[in-house]
């Protein structure tokens, strides 16, 4: 257990800098998510005439992009370990409700889950 006489304070700290793993995570899955379908849109910019001979070529641009989006992911669960992590030290008397991780969780987890799906989907 943590030494902190039960200070709110510790735990909405620890929750802001958990918020902000998320937002990194996401920013960049979200800049990966550009990069791979900015190539497409070079591609179809460069060819005005016959367009689906060039939409199907593939690029470095999706692989560029899934990486990025996978970093992403790893930003989201490591951030959401961490977090765990923190709670699971403190008492039940220092969390604001029983059960406070849990969505905050929930969140993390999920976003990392859905990373992975659209580097399915960009891959494929």
């Amino acid at each position: 257990m943590l030494n902190t006489d039960a200070d709110p304070r510790v735990y909405f700290a620890a929750e802001r800098t958990y918020l902000a793993w998320l937002r990194t995570g996401i920013t960049v899955m979200a800049f990966g998510f550009v990069v791979a379908r900015f190539g497409l849109f070079l591609r179809l910019l460069r060819a005005p005439g016959d367009v689906m001979a060039h939409a199907h070529g593939r690029g470095l641009s999706p692989y560029v992009g899934a990486l990025l989006i996978v970093l992403g992911v790893v930003a989201t669960s490591a951030g959401t370990r961490r977090y765990h992590k923190f709670c699971r030290r403190l008492g039940r008397g220092e969390l604001p409700s029983p059960h406070a991780e849990l969505l905050p969780m929930l969140l993390g987890w999920s976003l990392a889950v859905l990373g992975l799906v659209l580097v399915a989907l960009l891959l494929t």
